[in-house]
């Protein structure tokens, strides 16, 4: 009789459960990182700051195309002491655009990184919002191999996100 009893409130305590309603959602971090108006400020914040630098790198490498175009056309009627100089000469920028052209990709990379930071915090500023307001019990990003467009929440965080200074 008692584990009549048991089995009888499980059931009833199953039957609950499944009726409770829970709500869930789904969130596409990858395009709201695509399509943020945030990314596109992030971008042009970015080519602002390096652009000067990159020009500088694109001059250096036509001088050393330069140079060697000089050095491969007067070369036979150089000097010996000449034709030495202007290749040491060669060596010593394009060693030089090496070193800024490395020095370039890392400060590039470590801003890029600061700014996806920003980006990724503003995005779960965002999907907490969403989440309080719209009493949702779970939301979901990653790992989510289908979700219908009932539990898809992506456009309602992208909504949020374009009204976030």
């Amino acid at each position: 009789m008692l584990k009549k009893i048991a089995v009888l409130v499980g059931l009833l305590m199953l039957s609950q459960l499944a009726q409770a309603e829970i709500k869930i959602g789904v969130v596409n971090i990858p395009l709201l990182m695509a399509n943020a108006p945030q990314a596109a400020e992030a971008k042009t914040r970015l080519e602002k700051e390096f652009s000067p630098k990159d020009k500088q790198l694109v001059a250096q490498q036509k001088k050393i195309k330069s140079l060697e175009e000089q050095l491969a056309r007067d070369g036979m009627t150089m000097t010996e002491t000449k034709k030495r100089d202007l290749e040491r000469e060669i060596i010593a920028i394009r060693r030089d655009a090496q070193r800024a052209q490395q020095e370039f990709k890392e400060d590039f990379s470590i801003r890029r990184n600061e700014e996806l930071g920003k980006m990724q915090n503003r995005i779960i500023e965002a999907v907490k919002a969403l989440a309080e307001e719209g009493d949702y019990d779970l939301l979901l990003t990653e790992g989510v191999i289908h979700a219908s467009d009932k539990v898809d929440v992506t456009e309602k965080v992208q909504d949020k996100l374009s009204k976030m200074p």
